[in-house]
């Protein structure tokens, strides 16, 4: 494990064997950025990771490769959650005024635009060609999600859902970017709301039932992470194209808050309350438990350098080198324990 009492910004370079986690995940980076817990974090296509840092209201840049701190751009307001597209980081960010979408380029390493938002913005998540880009609002006994368009500079709104205790945990857009996917959650459980991103319109729901923590999205399939203080963790299967629970893995007892899949959708990576658990998606089996020297915060994925980055609450960031996983035999696959499947859920209309 690295040792995180080092200069500031000062990464740990020349890696050359690695600390050896597991068979399959060994550390190759780290750097201790120095600015106070990192709250989110995400990996651009051209190599830079950006992280958010909310004790000084800054954003840091990071070289992929070494952890090297490349810049850091200081945003209006507490950044909290941060997605990536096309070049730009969006955060967003919450000041006494209000909170806002901040953008930041990620090259320049300046902020240019800002998107005030009325109420509380709770997630985000951006098209895959960076067009657009949604903020889960919540205020009011009423929960929308507002979608920027960043070519126009437009600002539009989408209406889930209204209730009590009414909120939106997190958001996804699936690859093809034509379905957005809303977890929300009032007095009555959650659900998984599917909106059409190209008609703005609300085209169902399944009902999911603990607190909704993450989404993952991959070919047809949605897997949603639920905690809840008596079962614990769990990640339920969702398959998109007729809206069913088909299948559930048990993390135990634990506080997941985050999780995100590897580049070919064999791995969730989930960050529970003192590890990052390792979930095989093929067998809904976990297969390791990553624990780094402080508690993780958050976690992404390197797709073409197949690293994976956990940031912790110490304000370190450590890069993990993840093999993916290997193909099974037919007589290993079905030689697995058999995966309890709840019964199935019909998709239901909202009332926005």
């Amino acid at each position: 494990m690295a040792n995180f009492l080092m200069p500031k910004n000062a990464p740990v370079a020349d890696v050359t064997d690695g600390t050896h986690l597991s068979a399959d995940v060994t550390q190759v980076s780290a750097v201790d950025v120095q600015r106070g817990a990192i709250a989110d974090i995400a990996a651009t296509d051209d190599g830079t990771i950006v992280a958010t840092h909310h004790a000084d209201d800054t954003v840091s840049l990071l070289r992929a490769g070494t952890l090297a701190v490349a810049g850091v751009v200081e945003v209006p307001g507490e950044p909290f959650a941060v997605v990536v597209a096309d070049g730009r980081a969006y955060v967003s960010t919450s000041s006494s005024s209000c909170d806002a979408i901040t953008v930041v380029d990620t090259v320049t390493r300046t902020v240019v635009a800002t998107y005030s938002m009325a109420f509380t913005v709770t997630a985000l998540a951006a098209s895959p060609d960076g067009k657009r880009v949604y903020a889960a609002r919540t205020g009011d006994g009423a929960a929308d999600v507002v979608v920027v368009d960043t070519t126009a500079e437009r600002v539009s709104t989408i209406d889930i859902a209204t209730g009590a205790g009414i909120g939106i945990d997190a958001l996804q857009v699936d690859p093809a970017g034509k379905r957005l996917y809303v977890a929300t959650t009032d007095d009555r459980g959650s659900a998984l709301v599917v909106v059409d991103a190209e008609t703005a319109r609300v085209r169902g729901t399944v009902s999911i039932g603990s607190p909704i923590r993450d989404i993952a999205i991959a070919d047809r399939v949605a897997y949603v992470l639920t905690s809840d203080r008596i079962s614990g963790g769990t990640v339920k299967v969702v398959d998109l194209t007729n809206g069913r629970i088909t299948g559930m893995a048990e993390l135990g007892i634990g506080a997941p808050t985050q999780m995100t899949v590897s580049a070919d959708k064999t791995r969730a990576y989930i960050v529970d309350y003192d590890n990052v658990t390792v979930l095989c998606t093929l067998t809904l089996k976990i297969v390791n438990k990553v624990k780094l020297d402080a508690r993780p915060s958050c976690v992404a994925v390197d797709s073409d350098a197949g690293r994976l980055y956990v940031a912790d609450y110490a304000g370190a960031v450590t890069g993990l080198s993840v093999e993916a996983a290997k193909p099974l035999l037919y007589s290993q696959f079905v030689a697995t324990d058999p995966v309890y499947v709840p019964q199935a859920v019909d998709l239901e209309p909202v009332t926005v």
